[in-house]
């Protein structure tokens, strides 16, 4: 009789609907995906998937465990059928990964034993942003600012244990330590988290009066920030282990300082170059002339050569701004605009009324962006 029953049982592979050369992974995928769509609780009332869904169960069981499914696959339902019967006949048997399946799915673990996995108690604390407002020069050459944040530290009247007298917390007595609250329903048993302690099968009973229990208060801590020369606005410097302490034992989170740097009223930042306008007057422009420029580091000669043309750019080297965390630096933009004079003398009209007839001048349209740029300085 027992012969007979084995014999009609369907092949495992094919309940799965995998083949006989699947992988593991191939196996959970195919076990989940069935399991889902069969599970009681999808389909109440229904004999029909109630049935397939312990006949997915039970050949998942098989199969995934290597030793029996080596023995299936050598001697068939035959070679399990002793170690079935000496089952509990759960169709869960001990697999861990039916919690990961049905947590997913229905947000608790399902097994079959009376094991549970605990939280655990301690936790990570959490990372601090402090937003820090730098002048465009510290961000050209760096410099160190101090800072003060507020972050959680671990306090010092119960040293971090949240308790009262020190002692830590005690066991849960809902669920007696386990971090799980079990209820059987059908043919398997629930585990939910205890609602008392969170999972973590502690709970504090006598909470400290200056933390209430966190095990953490609020301080301000002055951190030495070092920015480096080429920093960009937006820029993110991490000092790790400087955020909120964590709980109960947990690492501490990261402070993450975020730059803000203000604008510059002369040079504008492209990259590592910077740029500027420099007005010259007609007759610079024209004969060519020395002038001084300004730089961030102070002035320096400049040469415009005869018949220079308004909104001609020049380029002086290694005058821009840093390579963060290199060897270098960019280049700083000249670009002159000729600047017409609003009054003149009668002797000084009557000579550019000379010059301009013995002058021609090709009228061609000139580039919008310069003109603008030239209005902004002069208005």
């Amino acid at each position: 009789m027992s012969q007979s029953a084995n014999t009609m049982k369907a092949d495992y592979y094919e309940v799965l609907g995998v083949a006989r050369t699947s992988s593991d992974q191939e196996l959970k995928t195919a076990y989940r995906k069935l399991a889902m769509q069969y599970h009681p609780d999808r389909n109440p009332g229904d004999q029909s998937a109630e049935e397939r869904f312990k006949q997915c169960s039970e050949a998942y069981q098989v199969l995934a465990d290597p030793e029996k499914r080596a023995v299936y696959d050598r001697y068939g339902h035959a070679g399990v059928a002793s170690a079935a019967q000496g089952a509990t006949g759960n169709p869960f048997g001990d697999l861990q990964d039916l919690g990961d399946i049905f947590g997913d799915l229905f947000g608790f673990n399902v097994s079959g034993g009376g094991g549970g996995r605990r939280a655990s108690r301690m936790q990570k604390g959490r990372d601090v942003r402090f937003d820090q407002t730098i002048e465009f020069e510290e961000a050209v050459f760096g410099k160190e600012v101090q800072v003060k944040v507020r972050r959680m530290e671990a306090c010092t009247d119960c040293r971090g244990t949240g308790t009262a007298t020190g002692r830590g917390p005690v066991t849960c007595q809902q669920c007696q330590g386990r971090g799980q609250v079990r209820y059987q329903q059908g043919f398997f048993s629930i585990a939910r988290t205890c609602s008392a302690c969170g999972g973590t099968g502690n709970v504090i009973t006598d909470p400290c009066h200056v933390c209430r229990g966190d095990g953490r208060v609020e301080r301000q801590h002055t951190v030495s920030v070092n920015i480096p020369a080429g920093v960009e606005d937006g820029t993110r410097i991490r000092y790790q282990g400087e955020g909120d302490a964590g709980r109960f034992g947990g690492p501490s989170g990261d402070l993450y300082i975020v730059l803000a740097v203000k604008p510059h009223q002369f040079f504008e930042r492209e990259g590592n170059d910077l740029h500027c306008v420099m007005p010259i007057s007609f007759t610079q422009a024209a004969l060519g002339a020395e002038i001084d420029i300004q730089t961030l580091e102070g002035e320096t000669a400049l040469k415009i050569p005869e018949g220079t043309q308004s909104g001609k750019q020049f380029r002086v080297r290694g005058k821009g701004v840093p390579y963060l965390n290199e060897h270098g630096r960019g280049d700083l933009i000249v670009q002159v605009a000729v600047q017409t004079p609003k009054k003149l003398t009668r002797i000084q009209k009557e000579l550019l009324r000379q010059l301009g007839e013995t002058v021609t001048v090709e009228n061609t349209p000139t580039s919008r962006s310069l003109f603008e740029k030239v209005k902004e300085i002069f208005s």
